[in-house]
C-alpha cells in the first residue's frame, strides 16, 4: 500500500526566519499515547536516556506540555514531522 506524502510550501522569508531563530518543539497530552510510547518515541528519536524520557511523560501528563527540544524552524519541523507519524501531538513556537 503506497503511503501518501502531502507536500507543504514556505516562503523565502519563512526558510530564512526559521534559520535565524530558535524554535522549540512542544509535546502535548492527549488520551491516545501511552506514557510507554512516548518514552520511546523520545528515546529512539531525540535521544534521551530512559528517566530523562520519563521526566518528560510525566511533564506531559501532569502540565498539559513540554518543549523536548530546541533548535531551527527547519530541524523542528523535521521532528514535528517524524513524531506526528508516531502519533505524538506536537507543535513549533
Amino acid at each position: 500500500m503506497p503511503t501518501e506524502v502531502q507536500e507543504q510550501t514556505f516562503t523565502l522569508e519563512e526558510l530564512l526566519a526559521g534559520l535565524k531563530e530558535m524554535h522549540r518543539l512542544i509535546l502535548w497530552n492527549d488520551d491516545i499515547n501511552t506514557f510507554d510510547h512516548v518514552i520511546h518515541c523520545m528515546m529512539k528519536y531525540l535521544d534521551y536516556t530512559e528517566p530523562q524520557a520519563e521526566k518528560i511523560a510525566w511533564k506531559v501528563h501532569n502540565e498539559g506540555k513540554c518543549a523536548v527540544l530546541e533548535g531551527s524552524f527547519t530541524e523542528m519541523e523535521i521532528y514535528r514531522k517524524i513524531l506526528q507519524q508516531e502519533g505524538l501531538t506536537v507543535t513549533v513556537e
